[in-house]
């Protein structure tokens, strides 16, 4: 499919004229009935009531002379979309001086310029990075809607704000989750390829993007976090782990083996998506044969197993879900690798049943690695669903075009993903904590810090008085 038609034919390439509209939004008051979702939907969203009553005029024409009552109202909802509106915010500083000229002046409290010499708010800089950020809108299309609403903001402004808010306040934020991401005992990894216009070395030298994120076993204070950098060598994870002490998910990239050498405290433990997904794409040049001749078919339903019997175990404790590892699934990853080694020299030397054979006898240490900790995930599917965001923004980006750029499109990339992950709609989130910061003096404490993170009762707290009807 032409996804270039599709960009520019939106509307006609997704329309469907047999599709059922939504279901009508309308409950009686008598007796609260259950509405599912769209009713809990409903409730976090501002209510306008509008009252459509008859008259007594209009009653006593239908019913005659007092020959009418009231029952409970019938209620009719729907959405109103408000577009977005541009205010100026002008503040009036009271001045105050001292009448026995003496010198001494005064100034009303006041927040300071959230860049000096800029009239960009928290809220004008958050909704530029919801739209390039979580909606993936280049700074070109973004400029021309300003345009629309009457501010001269150049895509050039925008780029800087995004660099100097990373540089004065984000990154602080960053740096804090960094520390956080420590405590946790099971984090997952992954990188992409970025490409960066002016780093120093030729036109369209790939660069990476890591992702370093918590695991789905941890079902509060999730953390994910990017990091830009030229190369894809030791050096990178290395220096953003020297101080974890714990195990990381990882797929069979060497980097990471090496780094398990090098660092006492440093666990690796394997991927199964990347160990099934070789055998995937070995059953798929046999045209997935459904046949006890076909090894790969073979492998592929051993590897199934383990999948349907790890799945069982997701909503147990830590201690129960190692104890059914041991007894449920360690037997079956047992008869998976005897397999392979009874069946290797069967397998011909070149073609992607051997290639897959070896990534999964080469990373068997690291592949039976979650049998031993029951906090542990069977793959790092967690920090690749991380990196795919990023990876169809990239698309819209064109590039990054300095490394100052990637850096802060790194940081800002990290909040709004964090935030997602604890369930905070970006926009408000990046709103409240600039607001906040813009506030508060340096250097921020530990406690201040705390309060900025997405699963804070401070920032929770503000979400809901802001969703208030």
């Amino acid at each position: 499919m032409n996804m270039n038609i599709i960009f520019f034919n939106e509307t006609e390439a997704h329309a469907n004229i047999e599709a059922p509209e939504p279901e009508e939004i309308e409950i009686s008051k008598r007796g609260k009935k259950e509405t599912g979702k769209r009713e809990k939907d409903l409730k976090s969203i501002p209510t306008v009531r509008i009252d459509h009553y008859m008259s007594e005029k209009e009653l006593t024409k239908e019913f005659g002379e007092n020959g009418w009552k009231q029952l409970p109202d019938l209620i009719s909802r729907r959405y109103k979309f408000i577009p977005a509106e541009i205010k100026v915010e002008e503040h009036h500083i009271g001045v105050y001086a001292s009448k026995k000229n003496d010198g001494k002046m005064v100034r009303a409290g006041h927040p300071q310029n959230l860049l000096p010499g800029s009239l960009v708010s928290p809220s004008l800089a958050a909704a530029i990075m919801n739209a390039k950020y979580v909606n993936a809108t280049p700074l070109a299309r973004i400029e021309r809607e300003m345009e629309r609403y009457g501010l001269a903001i150049t895509r050039q402004n925008m780029a800087n704000w995004m660099i100097r808010l990373t540089e004065e306040y984000l990154s602080i934020i960053y740096d804090y989750l960094h520390e956080r991401l420590y405590s946790y005992h099971v984090i997952q990894a992954d990188e992409t390829p970025v490409l960066v216009n002016r780093d120093g070395r030729p036109a369209r030298t790939k660069s990476y993007m890591w992702v370093y994120r918590t695991g789905h076993l941890y079902t509060d204070k999730q953390i994910v976090l990017y990091e830009y950098q030229k190369t894809r060598n030791t050096s990178h994870p290395r220096e953003f782990l020297k101080n974890y002490q714990g195990i990381c998910v990882t797929d069979g990239y060497q980097v990471y083996h090496k780094l398990e050498n090098e660092i006492e405290d440093l666990t690796i433990a394997g991927c199964w998506v990347h160990c099934r997904r070789g055998f995937e794409e070995a059953w798929t040049v046999v045209n997935k044969i459904k046949s006890p001749e076909v090894m790969s078919y073979l492998i592929m339903k051993q590897i199934q197993a383990i999948y349907r019997e790890e799945g069982k175990l997701k909503n147990l404790s830590v201690k129960d879900r190692l104890t059914q590892r041991q007894v449920v699934v360690k037997p079956l990853v047992d008869a998976f690798f005897s397999y392979l080694k009874q069946n290797d020299e069967k397998i011909p030397n070149s073609g992607k049943l051997r290639e897959a054979v070896n990534y999964a006898l080469n990373q068997e240490q690291y592949l039976r690695a979650f049998l031993k900790n029951g906090e542990v995930e069977i793959s790092n599917n967690f920090a690749e669903n991380a990196i795919r965001p990023f990876v169809i923004g990239r698309k819209n980006w064109l590039f990054s075009d300095t490394v100052k750029g990637a850096k802060s499109s790194a940081i800002i990339y990290s909040l709004i993903e964090t935030a997602k992950a604890n369930g905070i709609e970006p926009y408000t989130y990046l709103n409240l904590i600039l607001t906040d910061m813009q506030y508060m003096g340096r250097p921020f404490s530990n406690e201040e810090l705390e309060s900025f993170m997405p699963w804070s009762k401070e920032i929770r707290d503000s979400i809901a008085g802001r969703t208030k009807p």
